[in-house]
C-alpha cells in the first residue's frame, strides 16, 4: 500500500511540473530572440556627479510563441516600456510596437542580420524631446547583449550609445 501511495504521489508530482512548464517554441522567424528570452539588466554610463541609471528588461514568449513581449523599466519604475514584436505576414517582416509610461510610443520594423544579430528602425510618435527616430543594433555574445542606440533629435542623428545587458534576477517595476 505505501508502495501505491509513493507511486501516486510521484505521478501527480510529475503531472503537476509537466502542466506547468512553459513552452520554448518560437515562430521560425523569431528564433533570434531566443537567446534574449529572460531577465537583463544594464548600468547606464552617466556623467559624473548625475543620478545612476539602471535598465532592467524581461524578454518572454508571448501568443503561443508567434510574438515576443518585452518589457523594461529604468530606476524602478522613474520610466518604462513594453513591446511586442512579431512577424508580419503582409509585410514579410519582423514589426514591434513600443508603449512607454512617458505616454509616446514607436512601431518598426527589423532585420535579422545574422543568427546572432538584429538591427531595428523606428518611428517615434509623441516625444516630448524631439526624438522622431531611432535606430538600433543589438547582438547576442558570449551570453550578454549589446545595443548601439542612435536617436533622430531635433532633425540630427545622434553618435550611437553602448551598453551591455547581462542575466539578471531583478524585476522590472512600474509606479
Amino acid at each position: 500500500m505505501s508502495y501505491i501511495k509513493t507511486l501516486l504521489l510521484t505521478f501527480c508530482l510529475v503531472s503537476g511540473v509537466v502542466a506547468h512548464a512553459q513552452p520554448t517554441e518560437l515562430a521560425a522567424e523569431l528564433q533570434v530572440f531566443k537567446p534574449y528570452l529572460g531577465t537583463w539588466q544594464t548600468n547606464f554610463d552617466v556623467p559624473e556627479g548625475t543620478k545612476a541609471m539602471q535598465d532592467v528588461g524581461k524578454w518572454e514568449r508571448a501568443l503561443n510563441g508567434k510574438a515576443i513581449r518585452t518589457t523594461h523599466s529604468i530606476n524602478d519604475g522613474e520610466y518604462g516600456g513594453e513591446s511586442m514584436i512579431f512577424y508580419d505576414t503582409k509585410k514579410q517582416s519582423l514589426v514591434f510596437y513600443y508603449f512607454t509610461t512617458a505616454g509616446f510610443y514607436t512601431k518598426g520594423t527589423m532585420k535579422v542580420l545574422s543568427p546572432t544579430q538584429f538591427v531595428a528602425y523606428e518611428e517615434v510618435t509623441g516625444n516630448k524631446d524631439g526624438i522622431t527616430k531611432v535606430k538600433s543594433t543589438s547582438e547576442f555574445i558570449d551570453d550578454q547583449f549589446v545595443v548601439a542606440t542612435s536617436y533622430l533629435k531635433k532633425g540630427e542623428w545622434t553618435k550611437p550609445q553602448q551598453r551591455t545587458y547581462t542575466r539578471s534576477n531583478k524585476t522590472v517595476k512600474f509606479k
